[in-house]
C-alpha cells in the first residue's frame, strides 16, 4: 500500500510533527464506511491535521485516502472475528509505534475490537460502529457481541453514532458510553441530478442519459421506470427482500426495470433468485450516474446506522424507498415516512410502496424536490466533518492540554 510523503515538525518524544496526528483504522475498504473515512480524511487534511489511514489492501479506501492527501498504511484484517484477532491487535500495536497518533478513530466493529484491545485507553480513542455488530449476528455470537460492547466502552473516550437511533440501540442493550451523535453527510456538490431533472418544483424528474454511459440499461425506452438499488450485495442491504417483492411490482408496472448496482458475497445467490429482467450492473465508481438515471432509488436494508445511499440519491433529487431501520426516519424529510418508509424484510410492503411511486410521476417529483432541499439543509458533508473535528477537540481537551487542535468555528456534534 503506498505511503504519501508527509511534512511533520514536533511530535511526542521529539519526533517531527506538523499538527495533530489522527490515525483512522478501518477494516471495510469499500462501500459506505470507506466513503465516510475518505471524506473525513480529506476534510482533516485540508484543516491542517496529519492524517493516517490504516486498512487492509484492496477495495477503494486506500486509493481514496491517498488521493485526499492522507498517509496510508497496511493493516491486515478480516471482516469476521476469529483466530486472526490476536494478529490484528498486534498489527494495531505496530501501527501505534509507527504513527504515534494523538487520537485514534476506529471505524466499524473489527477496528473497534482491535483498536480498543491494543490501546486500552492509553491514547484518546473515538469508536464509530457504523451499525452495531450485534445487529448483524444471531444467537451466541450476538450475545458475545453485546457483552463485548458493554465491556469495551470503558476504552473509548467517545462512541460516535451516525444517528440517534443507533445510539439508542446501543443504550438499549446496556452500552454505557460517552456518546456523541453526528449524522452522516454527503458532498452535495458531487451528487447533483441531471439538468433535465432540475426544472423546478412540481416538474416530473426525468432520468439522465442512460447510454452510452450506462450500457446495462441502454435498451430501456424513455417511458420506462428505472428502479435502482445501490449497495454491497450482502445480507445487510436486503436485496433478497427486493427480489422477492419485484414480481408484484412488475405485475403492476410492466415497463419497470430493476437494476442492482454493487458487488459482494451474495452476488451469485442473488442472481439465482432474481426474476427475469433484473439487471446486475456490478460495482460502479460512478454511482452518481446511476442516481441521475434512476426514477426511484430503493434500499431495503435489514440493519444500518444511517445509510449513505438514500442521502446521495436525495442529493441527486431522486425519491427513495427505505426500510425502517436505524437512521431511516432521521434521514427522510418530514412527512415522507408514509410514502417512503417500509418495514424491513417485508416484500409485500416494499412492493406496494415501490409500485405506488413507480405509477405516480407527480408524487415522485414532489418527494424528490423536498428530499433535495432537506439533504442540502441538514446533511451536507461540511457540517459532518466540522462536527467530527469539534468532537476531537472536545476529547483532547479532556485528555491533554499540550496538543493544539485547529479551531472549527461554529461546529458542534449533534
Amino acid at each position: 500500500m503506498p505511503e504519501l510523503p508527509t511534512q511533520r515538525t514536533a511530535h511526542h518524544g521529539g519526533e517531527p510533527h506538523g499538527g495533530l496526528t489522527v490515525l483512522h483504522l478501518a477494516q471495510p475498504v469499500e462501500g459506505g464506511v470507506a466513503r465516510v473515512v475518505a471524506d473525513l480524511a480529506r476534510a482533516q487534511v485540508e484543516a491542517g491535521l496529519h492524517v493516517v489511514v490504516a486498512c487492509p489492501a484492496g477495495g477503494e479506501l486506500a486509493d481514496a485516502a491517498a488521493a485526499a492527501g492522507a498517509r496510508t498504511l497496511h493493516w491486515p484484517a478480516a471482516r469476521e472475528p476469529g483466530a486472526r484477532v490476536a494478529m490484528e491487535v498486534y498489527g494495531v500495536q505496530r501501527l501505534l509505534h509507527t504513527v504515534r497518533p494523538d487520537l485514534v478513530h476506529a471505524h466499524s466493529a473489527k477496528a473497534g475490537l482491535a483498536a480498543r484491545l491494543a490501546l486500552r485507553g492509553r491514547v484518546p480513542t473515538v469508536y464509530q460502529p457504523h451499525a452495531w455488530s450485534f445487529e448483524a449476528a444471531r444467537g451466541r455470537t450476538a450475545r458475545l457481541a453485546r457483552a463485548w460492547e458493554r465491556y469495551a466502552t470503558r476504552w473509548a473516550d467517545r462512541v460516535l453514532c451516525v444517528s440517534e437511533a443507533e445510539r439508542a440501540a446501543g443504550a438499549a442493550v446496556g452500552v454505557e458510553a460517552r456518546w456523541a451523535v453526528v449524522h452522516n453527510g454527503v458532498d452535495t456538490a458531487r451528487f447533483t441530478a441531471s439538468p433535465a431533472s432540475q426544472a423546478g418544483r412540481g416538474a416530473v424528474p426525468r432520468p439522465g442519459p442512460r447510454a452510452p454511459a450506462l450500457p446495462a440499461v441502454a435498451d430501456l425506452p424513455p417511458s420506462a421506470v428505472l428502479v435502482v438499488c445501490v449497495g454491497r450485495l450482502c445480507e445487510q442491504k436486503g436485496q433478497r427482500t427486493l427480489l422477492h417483492a419485484w414480481p408484484q411490482v412488475a405485475a403492476r408496472v410492466p415497463d419497470a426495470r430493476l437494476v442492482l448496482v454493487g458487488d459482494g458475497p451474495d452476488r451469485e445467490e442473488l442472481r439465482r433468485a432474481a426474476p427475469a429482467g433484473v439487471v446486475f450492473a456490478g460495482a460502479s465508481g460512478a454511482v452518481a450516474d446511476w442516481y441521475a438515471a434512476a426514477d426511484l432509488v430503493v434500499l431495503p436494508s435489514l440493519w444500518e446506522g444511517m445509510a449513505l445511499t438514500p442521502l446521495e440519491a436525495m442529493a441527486c433529487r431522486r425519491p427513495v424507498v427505505v426500510s425502517d431501520v436505524a437512521g431511516s426516519r432521521e434521514l427522510l424529510p418530514p412527512g415522507q415516512q408514509a410514502d417512503c418508509l417500509v418495514p424491513p424484510a417485508d416484500p409485500d410492503a416494499l412492493a406496494q410502496a415501490v409500485a405506488r411511486l413507480a405509477l405516480d410521476p407527480r408524487l415522485r417529483a414532489e418527494l424528490a424536490d423536498a428530499a433535495h432541499a432537506h439533504v442540502r439543509a441538514r446533511f451536507d458533508l461540511t457540517t459532518t466533518t466540522t462536527a467530527v473535528l469539534e468532537l476531537y477537540r472536545d476529547v483532547l481537551r479532556h485528555r491533554t492540554a499540550t496538543v493544539a487542535v485547529p479551531a472549527a468555528e461554529g461546529a458542534g456534534s449533534r
